[in-house]
């Protein structure tokens, strides 16, 4: 391991430190925290990712498989396809660098790319704008963790070991693009997809800085805001 990948290593296990998570949890709670309480999702009964991935491939026949952030391979070893890419600057897939360094010199197109990077807002937009360009015209991005339960779920920093962070903006603000057609599967989280086409039912939203969005606007308007669909009507629609 090179010096750079083990400050990487270091920098990521020291942002997930038990000490460091109840810091930030105190913080949020006593200084920012709003007391919603829980949206109420259950994914208990939901389908996972792998089911969701690979049932995507295997309908569209898909051929190539990118996945940015793959961690331990939990989703990648156990995807089915011709062609995988996976890119992580610590652990897992092919390729050992950030998603921004990949993106960079990368010349390929791919039909699936599951993205599973670093869960902030200006990390995974950049993502979905890099992953738009590498993407085959009948191609799909998928999200993970796009539907927070509370506000603790989304809090950026990290302050708690379940956590989301706070990918659902990057998702919202797909939702007011004209060019490409969002939705969030409610399955593991949330799984947002995005399809290459014309937005059929694009959000109005007069936002200039989709960062700024705040949570509870996200906790009263999610169904809106996300554009959730169950697992079954999102196979009908790809």
């Amino acid at each position: 391991m090179n010096i750079k990948n083990f400050i990487k290593k270091k920098y990521i296990r020291l942002q997930g430190s038990r000490n460091i998570l109840k810091l930030n949890y105190f913080i949020e709670k006593y200084f920012r925290d709003k007391k919603l309480g829980n949206i109420g999702f259950d994914f208990s009964d939901k389908p996972n990712r792998q089911t969701v991935v690979q049932k995507i491939i295997e309908t569209k026949k898909y051929n190539s498989y990118l996945e940015i952030g793959t961690f331990h391979d939990e989703l990648f070893k156990n995807i089915k396809c011709d062609k995988k890419v996976g890119v992580d600057p610590v652990s897992g897939g092919t390729i050992r660098k950030t998603s921004d360094e990949f993106f960079k010199d990368n010349k390929e197109k791919f039909d699936c790319i599951f993205i599973d990077g670093l869960h902030y807002y200006s990390q995974v937009k950049r993502d979905i704008e890099n992953s738009l360009k590498a993407l085959n015209s009948n191609g799909i991005i998928l999200l993970h963790d796009c539907l927070p339960n509370n506000y603790f779920e989304q809090a950026v920093p990290r302050c708690q070991i379940t956590w989301n962070g706070d990918v659902w903006k990057a998702v919202v603000e797909c939702r007011t693009k004209e060019n490409i057609d969002t939705y969030t599967c409610y399955a593991d989280f949330g799984i947002g997809v995005i399809f290459n086409r014309k937005n059929k039912s694009p959000l109005k939203l007069d936002s200039q800085n989709f960062s700024k969005i705040d949570f509870e606007d996200y906790f009263y308007k999610h169904k809106e805001f996300m554009n959730i669909i169950e697992y079954e009507d999102l196979i009908k629609i790809i």
